[in-house]
């Protein structure tokens, strides 16, 4: 039996809230000017560790290529591992905000892009220096040891195997439990949290389809991919609705279609990108077996001169909160914001790879969520039944956080969540 959430030295260590407030604030607008791309967070790693460094928290940086890696050491007891992605997204901001940003980077590609905090890191980021912050001021609460994780690369699904394959559990403490969150257009102030499955999986493939190029007024010497990879498409939306059973809930997506130069000729190649959500492995694996098996079948059909090359573009694990652990700590949270902030979220088909950490180290994993949309704002959309067209989602690029009370919420959530885990003094 696990012993009460202990609301007193919660109400400690949150007492030093209000002096660090305008610096967290600060420290939001300054993320959220500067964003980077995955893999190139290197002013937003230096700034991370800056403030590690400077309370007195150990800082290891360049872990997976640009994570950070923060280890708080308070005497004995359970090490707890709390994490926050911090890259951006190839987005050109549009909230008009003073503090929008107009930065700009380079893609994987070569192409120069306009990159935004469209996803809300920058208030994860902030959450977790604000917790650590006042956890390493009030030590005489707990016991134990924090593993902060700042982990690069999320977007594109690589930052959390990057550092795992970097020695993250092997040059640091080996966690007894994993916690995340992440922010979402609920009200700011309010809590999210459910045990079991939390978010799909998303497998993102490059298909590329051959054919054998030629003068548009001849196409019977030709071998069209166009006809080919527009029978693709068409074919692959079946997969959810005929072969998907309807009580697994699942997406096929094709998002983008490139082939040819002009109007009057047919090209040798098309290129299809496609993406998966599902719920659970085996649909998963079923709908991935049959994109493939299409695939092929489709340029088979048309006498394609090769066989289609279908890669990987990246990937990510259904997102599983361990029950149990998941339980307590959504007590833990109720105990620390009151019963009415803290609700159980539906399943969603949003992806994380948040859960390659708690599956490395062999050890409970949960994730939780944290509204930053204004409150009036969503209660006037949800009252008009306009939330969808009202309130921004993560991605747009009108999606940014109001400060105020979401910075405070996920600090309280995540210092919560490790005082749940970590040893009361004595």
């Amino acid at each position: 039996m696990t012993q009460a959430f202990d609301t007193q030295g919660f109400d400690t260590v949150l007492s030093g809230l209000a002096e660090i407030r305008g610096d967290l604030g600060g420290l939001y607008r300054d993320l959220h000017l500067h964003p980077e791309l995955s893999f190139q967070e290197e002013r937003t790693a230096g700034v991370i560790a800056g403030r590690l460094t400077a309370l007195g928290i150990e800082a290891t940086t360049g872990v997976g290529r640009t994570g950070v890696v923060g280890v708080l050491r308070n005497g004995t007891g359970p090490t707890v591992l709390l994490r926050a992605d911090f890259d951006a997204l190839p987005v050109r901001e549009q909230t008009g905000l003073p503090y929008a940003s107009t930065a700009t980077g380079v893609d994987p590609e070569g192409n120069e892009v306009p990159v935004m905090h469209a996803c809300g890191h920058d208030v994860h980021v902030t959450c977790l220096l604000g917790a650590l912050t006042l956890l390493s001021r009030a030590r005489e609460t707990w016991s134990g040891t924090v593993l902060a994780v700042f982990q690069p690369a999320e977007e594109i699904g690589a930052g959390a195997q990057a550092m795992v394959d970097d020695g993250l559990f092997t040059r640091f403490p080996k966690p007894d439990v994993s916690l995340g969150q992440h922010v979402i257009p609920l009200p700011a102030g309010q809590v999210g949290i459910r045990g079991g499955t939390t978010m799909a999986s998303a497998d993102s493939l490059e298909v590329r389809m051959y054919g054998r190029g030629g003068h548009g007024s001849q196409p019977q010497n030709t071998v069209d991919p166009i006809v080919l990879a527009a029978s693709t498409v068409l074919r692959l939306q079946t997969v959810v609705s005929r072969e998907v059973d309807a009580n697994d809930p699942a997406v096929l997506t094709v998002g983008s279609l490139h082939a040819g130069t002009k109007a009057n000729i047919i090209p040798d190649e098309a290129v299809l990108r496609l993406n998966i959500r599902a719920f659970n492995e085996r649909v998963r694996t079923q709908i991935r077996e049959a994109v493939e098996r299409i695939v092929r079948s489709e340029a088979a059909a048309s006498g394609a001169p090769k066989d289609p090359r279908i890669s990987v573009i990246d990937d990510f694990p259904v997102t599983v909160n361990t029950p149990e652990a998941a339980d307590r700590t959504a007590g833990a949270l109720r105990a620390a914001l009151g019963e009415e902030r803290v609700s159980e979220l539906p399943p969603f088909a949003g992806s994380e790879d948040f859960g390659i950490f708690g599956t490395a180290a062999g050890v409970p994993s949960v994730f939780w969520f944290f509204g930053g949309v204004d409150p009036d704002m969503h209660a006037k959309a949800k009252e008009a039944g306009r939330l969808n067209q009202e309130v921004p989602s993560n991605h747009s690029p009108f999606f940014a956080p109001v400060p105020d009370p979401t910075i405070d919420t996920g600090v309280k959530a995540m210092v919560a969540g490790a005082l749940e885990w970590l040893d009361a003094p004595g």
